[in-house]
């Protein structure tokens, strides 16, 4: 095959149309990563959300030591309006985006949801948003990078 003429991305679409059962490329697989800034921001991300503008379960009383994913930690940060609303405009920029990202060939994506310890915050946005992108028929899935590391540990 002679591919002297082709971009790059005119060359894949031919080779997915040759030799792809179905002629298209593999779905996009989302991971979005939670972790903690102080103990360093992950590599290899395509889009990066701080939400450390959020409410800190850390100050609450009887919440420090419980994990992002547990149902007290979740209530008390739905029940921040600021949450919706952050999750809301996360959810509406990756609906936009993905598709780009998958009509430019890409086949792994990683969105990072970053806060200061990697426990609370990240955890419970990270697999909120991955539940939203599922229910959007996307195949995401959420990592917690730091949510076993203690709460004292320091960088």
């Amino acid at each position: 095959m002679d591919t002297s003429d082709h971009s790059v991305h005119s060359l894949r679409k031919v080779l997915l149309e040759r030799h792809s059962p179905r002629g298209e490329a593999a779905p996009l697989r989302i991971q979005v990563l939670s972790f903690g800034h102080k103990f360093g921001t992950p590599r290899d991300m395509e889009l990066l959300f701080d939400v450390r503008h959020l409410p800190n379960p850390f100050f609450v009383n009887g919440l420090r030591e419980l994990p992002g994913s547990d149902r007290r930690v979740v209530r008390y940060l739905k029940d921040q309006p600021e949450v919706e609303e952050t999750l809301k405009r996360f959810d509406d920029l990756l609906q936009y985006l993905l598709p780009q990202y998958q009509r430019e060939g890409k086949s792994y994506l990683t969105v990072g949801i970053g806060c200061t310890g990697g426990r609370h915050r990240s955890v419970m946005i990270a697999s909120e948003l991955a539940a939203r992108l599922r229910r959007a028929g996307f195949d995401a899935h959420a990592v917690h990078r730091d949510l076993r590391k203690s709460t004292t540990a320091r960088k």
